[in-house]
């Protein structure tokens, strides 16, 4: 499955990849590569370019320093050893630090999965797609509708329940969505559950009265199950660029995140939001939604991340 969603049904022409619009802009005299060098207009317009699609600005330094490197070293003398070295580059950036995808689970009981994000990110359509995937490796997983401000919310999240084989538990609408959180470590334990996935509002992350709220929801999951939350991943929407680092710096300001989940890449997503993200709190990028089915969910890879994101 590719990480990147790549639609063609709106009959409109596909947008260039990053890469193609980097060889248009920084790779155009070729004998200058052929000489083993990168002039220093080719470097700025990299510079630019990475900026445009969001990759921030310490990374981008990063980046373009590397390349500079090489080529001093003689190592670029063609498009496609810039086109190594910047995919190695962005592999790099995405594994420096807290960068482990995996899920970590709970040595002994139900292992509580807190899932936060505002509205609008996907945060229901990835709880519905991860419980599928952990149903499928044989885990038992009980969802709880902690979004109780939306009476849709519930209904949707109950309706993937209902097509993962997932157990179900949620409050009256407009209920305290703690309580809810609560209930559900009651009932995982009583049902034998392996894995809780528990949703929260989708909230504005700049209402201080909503953030505390999201506090009180993981400070009594913590009191009930001590070690609890076991993962709290952050859902942000890969297709709005720098607001996505924002977003995500006032959440693991409130909440301890353990990890973050990118939905909605596609052809027109500005992937390099991604190593911003990753560089701004140095978690770990856990997934990537490509979809609206079950299987449209991939563990995320950092090679397999930057040879998309630079494809042809």
């Amino acid at each position: 499955m590719a990480i990147f969603g790549r639609s063609s049904s709106s009959g409109l022409a596909p947008k260039r990849s990053l890469w193609q619009r980097i060889k248009d802009v920084a790779l155009t005299d070729v004998a200058v590569l052929a000489r083993g060098g990168v002039d220093a207009g080719s470097l700025e317009q990299l510079e630019t370019l990475l900026l445009e699609s969001d990759f921030g600005v310490p990374v981008t330094l990063r980046l373009v320093a590397e390349i500079e490197r090489r080529a001093a070293k003689g190592e670029v003398k063609s498009s496609d050893d810039f086109a190594n070295a910047l995919r190695a580059g962005v592999s790099a950036a995405l594994r420096a630090g807290r960068s482990d995808p995996a899920l970590h689970f709970a040595a002994d009981g139900p292992t509580v999965i807190l899932v936060l994000g505002v509205n609008g990110a996907g945060k229901t359509t990835f709880i519905g797609k991860l419980a599928g995937r952990l149903q499928q490796q044989g885990k038992k997983v009980l969802v709880a509708a902690g979004d109780t401000f939306r009476a849709g919310a519930i209904d949707q999240l109950r309706v993937w329940a209902e097509r993962t084989g997932a157990e179900f538990v949620a409050g009256a609408p407009g209920g305290d969505p703690a309580s809810v959180a609560y209930n559900a470590i009651e009932a995982g334990i009583t049902r034998g559950c392996d894995v809780l996935l528990i949703d929260t509002a989708g909230r504005l992350h700049t209402s201080d009265g909503l953030m505390e709220e999201l506090r009180k929801v993981a400070r009594v999951i913590a009191k009930r199950l001590p070690g609890a939350p076991h993962e709290s991943l952050l859902v942000l929407d890969g297709t709005i660029g720098q607001n996505a680092v924002m977003q995500a710096k006032v959440f693991s300001a409130s909440v301890p995140l353990s990890g973050v989940v990118v939905t909605k890449l596609d052809g027109t997503a500005k992937g390099g939001v991604v190593l911003a993200v990753h560089e701004a709190l140095d978690v770990p990028i856990k997934f990537v939604g490509t979809g609206e089915s079950v299987g449209d969910l991939a563990p995320f890879d950092p090679d397999r991340f930057a040879a998309e994101l630079l494809h042809e």
